[in-house]
C-alpha cells in the first residue's frame, strides 16, 4: 500500500501501529523514531520496524505516509523539525486527541506539496510505552479525520483505506466539533476518574487495603482510566481547555434549570499522575488549576477565579518561558512551610505562537 510508512513516536498508538502495519503488509518499510535512546532501543529489539533512529528528520526521508504519535502539546517541535525532510506527495497525519490545537501548531511548518490531514484514532488502554502495543487495537474503533479546506480527496481515501486495513471505521468532523465531541465522551470522564480516585487516594480514614477489598467493577474502571499516561493527558487538557470548560459549565446550567445549586468546577491537575479537584460555591464558574500535587491543585481549586488558568511556581518552571502569564498575590496554603507563588496563565507569547504555530 505504501513504501515507506515512517512512525515519529513509537508508544502505545505507535507501536500498535507499527504492529498491524506488519500483519497486513501495508508498507515496504517501517521507519521508527523517537528521541527517547532506551524507547528506541526497545522498540528495536521488539522488532517493530526496518530501521530506527533518534532524528526524525532521518526517519521521514522520503517516507510516503507519515504518522506523528506524540503527546500534543510536542506536535509543533515535531513539526518544525521534520517539515524540511519531508518530499512532495507525502501524506502527513497525527494522531492526537485535539485538532483545533494540533492545526495550529503543526500547519504553518507543512511544505507545500505535502497532504497535511489530521487525524485521532479513538483506541487506547491505560497502558504506555512500545511494549503496549497490539495490532488488534483499532478494530471496530473509529479514526476521525478533521481535512483541512483544499484537501486532495485521492489522499484522504487513501489514508482512510489504511485506516480501514488496520480495522478502523471513519468518519470526519470540523475541528472544533470534534474537540467539544471528545470533550464530553472522552476527556471529561477522565477528569472525573482522576478525581475519585485521587478522593479515595486521599482519604485518611480509608485504608489501602479497604479500597481494594470493597471496590466493585466500576472502581476499578476509574482506577483503570486514572492510570493513563500523565504526560499525554496533560497536554491534552492544556490544549483543549475551552471545549472542556465549556461542557463543564453546560453541566452547572443544567443544574441550575433543574432546581440544584451551581457547582464551582475546576480542573486541577498535577504532573504527578494528574488528578481533578471539584469544590461546591454557590456561584457557578469554571478555571483550570494545575499544580505539583494532588494536595497543592486542590488547595489552589479554592482559590482561584472564573476563567482562570493557575499554576504553581513549580509547574510553571517545567512548562517553560512560552506562556504569557501574570503573577498573582501569593497563596498562604495550610500545610506548606512558606507562601506558594501562583500565576495566571493568559496565552502563548506571540514569539511562541510564530515559533509553534
Amino acid at each position: 500500500m505504501f513504501e515507506k510508512i515512517a512512525l515519529v513516536g513509537i508508544g502505545l498508538i505507535g507501536s500498535s501501529l507499527a504492529r498491524v502495519i506488519r500483519r497486513e503488509n501495508l508498507a515496504r518499510h517501517i521507519a521508527v523514531a523517537t528521541r527517547s535512546p532506551s524507547t528506541l532501543k526497545r522498540a528495536e529489539e521488539l522488532g517493530l520496524g526496518d530501521s530506527y533512529s533518534t532524528d526524525m528528520k532521518t526517519a521521514v526521508h522520503d517516507a510516503d505516509l507519515v504518522i506523528v504519535s506524540v503527546p500534543v502539546g510536542s506536535s509543533a517541535d515535531v513539526a518544525e523539525e521534520i517539515g524540511p525532510a519531508l518530499k512532495k506527495g507525502t501524506i502527513l497525519t497525527d494522531v492526537g486527541s485535539t485538532k483545533a490545537s494540533v492545526i495550529a501548531q503543526m500547519q504553518p511548518f507543512v511544505p507545500e506539496g505535502v497532504h497535511f490531514i489530521p487525524g485521532h484514532p479513538l483506541a487506547g488502554t491505560e497502558k504506555s510505552g512500545p511494549d503496549a502495543g497490539f495490532a488488534e487495537l483499532f478494530e471496530n474503533r473509529w479514526c476521525i479525520f478533521t481535512p483541512l479546506e483544499g484537501t486532495d480527496p485521492a489522499a484522504l481515501e487513501k489514508l482512510s483505506a489504511f485506516w480501514r486495513r488496520c480495522g478502523a471505521n471513519i468518519d470526519t468532523m470540523d475541528p472544533a466539533h470534534h474537540d467539544m465531541t471528545l470533550a464530553i465522551v472522552s476527556h471529561l470522564p477522565h477528569i472525573i476518574a482522576y478525581n475519585i480516585v485521587g478522593t479515595a487516594d486521599d482519604l485518611e480514614t480509608v485504608t489501602e487495603s479497604e479500597v481494594i477489598k470493597f471496590s466493585a467493577g466500576g472502581f476499578r474502571d476509574f482506577t483503570r482510566i486514572a492510570a493513563s499516561d500523565p504526560t499525554m493527558w496533560r497536554d491534552v487538557f492544556l490544549n483543549n481547555k475551552e471545549a472542556v470548560l465549556e461542557v463543564l459549565g453546560r453541566f452547572n446550567r443544567k443544574r441550575v434549570e433543574g432546581g440544584h445549586p451551581p457547582l464551582a468546577v475546576g480542573m486541577g491537575l498535577h504532573t504527578g499522575p494528574l488528578v481533578a479537584g471539584y469544590v461546591g460555591s454557590s456561584k457557578a464558574m469554571s478555571y483550570t488549576v494545575i499544580g505539583d500535587t494532588a494536595n497543592t491543585s486542590a488547595r489552589l481549586c479554592g482559590i482561584a477565579l472564573a476563567g482562570q488558568v493557575i499554576v504553581s511556581e513549580y509547574t510553571l518552571a517545567r512548562l517553560g518561558p512560552r506562556f504569557e502569564v501574570e503573577e498573582l498575590p501569593h497563596a498562604h496554603l495550610k500545610g506548606t512551610e512558606k507562601p506558594l507563588r501562583i500565576f495566571n496563565v493568559k496565552r502563548e507569547k506571540p514569539s511562541a505562537v510564530a515559533k509553534v504555530g
